[in-house]
């Protein structure tokens, strides 16, 4: 015997004992009522393996909704309770409850007689638009009994009900990872790729150096297209083109090496725009109070793109030639950019799947999650806290930038390490790197719900960004063994990654409309700091030591430090 369908709603009584229950569904939901007696409380349970959501009241012989479902749609109308008759049901639990022949949602049907229990009372009702009529005409009202109900939606898969704004994160992270991965298969691949085209020193610098040649030129124009006409397609872009580039890398290599120099420029021309992009999309997907860990993430990406790219590449070549670390690589973006196209949208008012109830999270503030027309470039840097991201930015960077492009040098020349233990020594850094940036995001998205300013949570993060690796950079020169001064640098490098809760937060805080262009302009300060720190460094150690060297990264930390906490802030100030 099959249930009654009224406008793609059904509806039964059901008891044990003597407590009844009316349920009610519709589409993929199910509304389950109790009565109990009011001596005995409210009876509650699960019925048919569903779990309660929202309660409705009857009002005399009405089923009226008193909230809305999770995802905010209107889940039951104005309902009148009509007929009853007597039908075979199905017990479960402490309950009865009948199921629905040939439902599309899996429920039993008449044919499942090993699984059904006693008769049980049945109650079909009609609702504002449908009439139905059949069986014997029972009252539903009881005196002294409690009328209460219970909404309750079935059961679906984990990754169906999976925040989509942390999806559009994971593909970011991705992105992210894919990035830093075919940037370092090229410190590996440089050596073998030397041997065969008898390239010197200075040739293999200005191959090292052509990927900045594009990576500068894309910073701010990657900006203003994120800003102009939506992240999505922007760093969608930058992620085919530079996995364009880095797959055709070994052919420009055999034509000549400036068609290999163009090709690794173009390649920074795509990864050039990547952390604009990235940026302007968080910007708008992500509400403030999980900005510091979901931008924690994704630059956790870059860091373990780093280890993987080291780890990996030198199998790879040994086993089937340098090309193939390119290839490689490289191929991996055409299933990122696949799930990109699916997944991925610039905003959410574009994405059909949003829920309401995420929508609204999405959209709790009075941010315009819009793309802008122009570019506000006069106000823009006529803002203090704008300079500050800017200065703070360079000074982060030079230090970082330092390190990691001379750490191997400073374990072979000061600590007597050989290349090997270098290369492996190299990965430890971007390990602890990437674990610290999450803690530092979890911790700075906490103190934001516990009430603390943003602005006092990004000088916290920051400072400790500067101050933790001008500590231990300064602790170099007295440590005895080679082991405390691989520990100091982990330190320095896990405390330098507080910065991503700090100032690479902070575009989002300041403008978020116009994020891309704000973290465009202040990565530019921080690429400059990079070409130029690393130049610098070979010239003090021309004449100096690496105590010297130390000591200007030092220097720029403490003027970063005095400069975020003056003048940055987590308020908006461009609108």
């Amino acid at each position: 015997m099959a249930g009654k369908v009224c406008g793609g709603e059904q509806a039964i009584l059901f008891h044990r004992g003597e407590r009844p229950a009316v349920a009610v569904a519709r589409g993929n939901l199910f509304c389950q009522k109790l009565w109990s007696r009011a001596d005995n409380g409210f009876v509650s349970g699960n019925s048919c393996g569903l779990f309660p959501r929202t309660a409705v009241h009857l009002d005399g012989n009405f089923v009226k909704p008193i909230s809305v479902s999770p995802n905010g749609r209107r889940l039951i109308s104005s309902t009148s309770l009509h007929h009853s008759a007597t039908f075979p049901a199905q017990s479960r639990g402490s309950f009865a409850c009948y199921c629905f022949s040939g439902s599309p949602r899996g429920w039993l049907g008449p044919g499942d007689k090993d699984k059904r229990g006693e008769n049980r009372t049945c109650v079909f009702y009609k609702s504002e638009e449908h009439d139905i009529t059949e069986g014997k005409l029972d009252s539903l009202s009881s005196p002294g009994e409690t009328n209460e109900a219970i909404l309750v939606e079935r059961d679906i898969p984990w990754w169906q009900s999976f925040p989509k704004r942390w999806v559009v994160v994971l593909l970011c992270f991705s992105a992210f990872l894919l990035c830093n991965m075919d940037r370092v298969n090229m410190s590996i691949a440089i050596l073998p790729m030397a041997k065969e085209f008898n390239w010197n020193s200075a040739t293999v610098g200005l191959i090292q150096s052509s990927f900045f040649w594009g990576y500068l030129l894309t910073q701010i124009l990657g900006g203003i297209w994120a800003d102009k006409i939506g992240g999505k397609v922007v760093l969608g872009f930058g992620v085919v083109w530079w996995s364009i580039a880095t797959i055709l890398t070994p052919i420009a290599a055999r034509v000549g090496l400036p068609f290999l120099l163009t090709m690794r420029a173009f390649m920074g021309i795509g990864e050039g725009v990547a952390m604009p992009a990235m940026n302007n999309i968080l910007s708008k997907w992500i509400p403030v109070s999980e900005r510091s860990r979901s931008l924690a993430l994704v630059y956790s990406g870059m860091y373990l793109g780093s280890v993987t790219g080291l780890a990996f590449s030198p199998i790879l070549i040994h086993k089937f030639g340098w090309p193939s670390v390119f290839y490689t690589f490289g191929s991996l973006g055409s299933i990122w950019f696949a799930l990109w196209l699916k997944k991925a949208h610039s905003t959410p008012n574009e994405d059909p799947e949003l829920s309401k109830e995420e929508m609204k999270l999405i959209m709790g503030g009075s941010v315009s999650k819009e793309p802008v027309k122009v570019i506000p470039w006069r106000l823009i840097l006529s803002k203090a806290p704008v300079w500050a991201l800017i200065i703070s930015h360079f000074c982060h960077n030079w230090g970082t930038f330092i390190l990691l492009t001379w750490m191997p040098t400073y374990y072979n020349q000061v600590l007597k390490f050989n290349l090997t233990e270098s290369g492996l020594l190299c990965v430890l850094p971007w390990l602890t790197m990437a674990v610290f940036a999450n803690i530092g995001g979890w911790i700075a998205d906490t103190l934001v719900s516990k009430g603390l300013s943003i602005t006092a949570v990004r000088k916290i993060m920051q400072s400790i960004g500067f101050l933790g690796p001008a500590f231990f950079l300064s602790q170099l020169s007295n440590v005895r063994t080679p082991a405390m001064a691989v520990l100091c640098m982990a330190c320095s490098q896990g405390s330098d990654a507080f910065s991503q809760s700090g100032l690479y937060s902070n575009h989002q805080d300041i403008g978020p409309r116009y994020a891309g262009v704000l973290l465009g302009l202040s990565n530019t300060a921080g690429v400059l700091a990079g070409v130029f720190g690393t130049a610098a460094t070979g010239y003090i150690l021309q004449r100096g030591s690496w105590d010297d060297v130390f000591k200007v990264s030092v220097a720029l930390y403490i003027i970063g430090t005095l400069v975020w906490n003056l003048f940055s802030t987590g308020e908006k100030v461009l609108d």
